[in-house]
Order: structure tokens, then sequence, then C-alpha cells
């Protein structure tokens, strides 16, 4: 988002609130649903993992947004290589939580490491805090292996979805032990 304050004044909606007029170009309004999500975050990124979990998927879409807005801004320092993860499964049910919990995986709280499989083969590329090789145990597997063997692509054809992460982690130089 590329914009400046042009103007701004006292807000009808609180005596503690502004009101702020933008000029710039990229600006997109946050979705009314997406909100709460935006509120969490004004004081920082998480600092525990998981903060997501209770969410479903469309406001894990919405935090995903700002995971990845955040990653985009802030280059990570690759670990060496041979570095070991632990990625918790216990919430990943779907295709968001699947990429926030990759993300915290390698790069802790509010971490981005993809967030479909182009851009996860981009970050296993380097400059998102991996160098390959590296290990990867996948914590509650069974639940991912639930709830993304049986997706469907935008034009509705079925696929495994977890299958397809596991081979774009190997090709890119990281052994997955799923526990």
């Amino acid at each position: 988002m590329w914009t400046s304050i042009s103007a701004w004044r006292r807000s009808s909606r609180g005596a503690d609130l502004i009101d702020l007029e933008l000029n710039g170009s990229h600006f997109d309004l946050v979705p009314e649903y997406a909100r709460p999500i935006w509120e969490r975050w004004l004081a920082g990124p998480p600092d525990t993992v998981n903060a997501w979990a209770d969410l479903d998927t469309r406001h894990r879409g919405a935090w995903h947004d700002l995971v990845r807005e955040r990653g985009s801004r802030h280059s990570q320092h690759d670990r060496p290589g041979g570095h070991a993860y632990e990625l918790d499964g216990r919430y990943v049910t779907d295709e968001p939580a699947l990429y926030l919990a990759l993300g915290e995986a390698v790069n802790g709280p509010g971490g981005y490491f993809g967030g479909c499989l182009a851009a996860l083969d981009d970050c296993l590329g380097g400059t998102f805090g991996y160098t390959a090789p590296a290990t990867l145990v996948w914590r509650d597997a069974a639940i991912a292996r639930q709830h993304l063997s049986r997706a469907l692509t935008s034009e509705g054809q079925p696929y495994d979805l977890l299958t397809e992460v596991l081979e774009t982690l190997a090709a890119g130089g990281m052994t997955v032990t799923l526990a």
C-alpha cells in the first residue's frame, strides 16, 4: 500500500478517535469480516504460535493476508543448512492453516513461508528464513492428511494438497518426517 495522509479530523465515532483522508494507490479497504483480525495485529504480530487456531477458514485467510504482507516487508535471515524445524499440525484443517503452520514452523509466530504451492517453492529458494538441506518434523500430520488429501482446484478438480506440499518441500531440499 502506497499512500499518504492528506487530512485528519476528530471522529464522530468517538472522542479518542480520528478520521484520516488518504491519498495514494493500491489502497483497498479492509473487509468488514477481517477488521477484528487487523485489530488483533495493531499492537504487533503474535508472540505465540497458533494464535489463529480458533479462527474459521475465512478469518484464517485474512490472518494469512497480514502474515504475507508483513513477510514481504521483512527479509528473513536464512538459517544455515541442516536446521531442524518442527510444525505443530494440530490445527491444520484447511489451506490457510497449512501455510500459517508452515510459516510459524520456519519463521516463528506470525512468520511467512508461502501461501500457495508456487509461493512455497519460492520460499524454499532462500531469503525466507530457510536454507537447504533441512528437516521438518510435522507433528499430528494425520490431521492434515484427513483434511487436505481431498482438496479441489479452482476449476473443481480433486487433488491431494498435502501430497503436493510434501513433494514441493522435498524438491526444495526439506526432508519431512510425519509424526
